[in-house]
């Protein structure tokens, strides 16, 4: 009986979008999540992004895993309504990242800089805040993006 029901789950899985077995492939696929506009104004200037947007609980926790690249000016935006401590892990997440922690009123509370791939070590917010934002790891120093530069969206 419980091998019918392994295969029955499969074939299910098999029927989403998205759902393809091989976690390896994901890096490479095309994301069906929304991209925005994104634009962080640091001391010397303004930057602008392109980034997705993961709103929903499932894309919040499926995140940037398993992604082997992002665009230099690409990311991952996580919102938070309402706005709350937040703390991410980076298992199955396959490159380094900076996490910007986001106030609500659009300031940056704190950059968790080259989180280590693939580590269970909890990266917290430190405060409430109303969104994430994830780039390449080192990314933000390369800009010189800092903690109280603004991130508009």
């Amino acid at each position: 009986m419980k091998l019918k029901q392994v295969l029955a789950c499969v074939a299910i899985l098999a029927l989403v979008p998205g759902c393809k077995g091989n976690a390896g492939s994901v890096g490479s696929q095309k994301s069906a999540l929304s991209v925005i506009d994104l634009q962080i104004a640091s001391a010397t200037k303004t930057h602008n992004f392109k980034v997705e947007v993961a709103s929903t609980a499932e894309e919040q926790a499926r995140g940037l895993m398993f992604r082997e690249s992002l665009p230099p000016f690409g990311g991952m935006l996580f919102p938070m309504n309402p706005p709350r401590p937040a703390s991410f892990w980076m298992k199955d997440t396959v490159i380094s990242l900076d996490m910007i922690f986001i106030r609500k009123d659009g300031t940056i509370a704190r950059i968790a800089a080259e989180t280590i791939p693939y580590s269970l070590v909890q990266v917290e917010s430190g405060e409430p805040v109303a969104a994430v934002l994830e780039l390449s790891g080192g990314r933000a120093a390369q800009l010189g993006i800092r903690e109280g530069d603004k991130v508009s969206w």
